[in-house]
């Protein structure tokens, strides 16, 4: 327990400094939304071809090859453009809390793996559950908000994630996705193209841990 409390107050504190860090004097908005969006559609400004082998990769801070990556590199890389790495958060989570994660049920694994835990979509919606804000899955567009974070579970039982933006569809019912379904990283209208499976928030100033 006291590992855990621990371990949610360094995350509270990076999340409070960050914050902080891209506040910029504007009292009327949150700035991490801004600089979260900026970041993803600078992902989509990159060459990469859709790989999610299993590598062996540094740790913190570890990346696969920036020419290839999967959806979860997209959210990933943007995340550490605000100084936030998930590849570390997520393993010191699932250091302290393995159970809390569905590892040993979907892949047979008995600990964590820094290689490949923050790149697996059900590892990322369990810690964004835990230390974001996790908010209802609806068919309403405007439900969804600039940087929030949504799963897709696509044909084959595939899971899928994408961060949403503030740019709207052309008949303005759906906020656009910067996402990568095996072309690179891109902007689309997908949002309803496929079952929703969770619909998120992460580093925010009104809903950090």
């Amino acid at each position: 327990m006291a590992v855990t409390s621990m371990w949610r107050a360094s995350l509270r504190l990076l999340l409070s400094v960050c914050s902080l860090f891209y506040y910029g004097g504007y009292a009327y908005a949150d700035p991490m939304t801004d600089a979260l969006e900026a970041a993803a559609l600078e992902r989509t400004t990159h060459s990469v071809r859709y790989d999610g082998a299993y590598l062996r990769i540094p740790y913190p801070n570890g990346d696969v090859p920036d020419t290839i990556g999967v959806c979860t590199d997209v959210v990933i890389r943007s995340y550490r453009a605000l100084n936030l790495d998930l590849q570390q958060l997520v393993h010191e989570d699932m250091k302290a809390n393995f159970d809390a994660y569905p590892s040993k049920r979907i892949w047979g694994l008995t600990r964590p793996d820094a290689n490949i835990d923050h790149r697996r979509v059900p590892n990322l919606q369990r810690f964004f559950s835990r230390f974001g804000k996790q908010l209802p899955v609806t068919q309403k567009g405007n439900d969804y908000q600039q940087g929030d974070l949504v799963t897709w579970m696509l044909p084959g039982n595939l899971p899928h994630i994408g961060i949403i933006i503030s740019r709207r569809s052309n008949d303005n019912q759906r906020p656009l996705v910067v996402h990568n379904i095996g072309r690179g990283p891109e902007v689309g209208d997908m949002l309803f193209r496929y079952p929703i499976t969770g619909h998120y928030q992460f580093g925010k100033r009104d809903n950090m841990p």
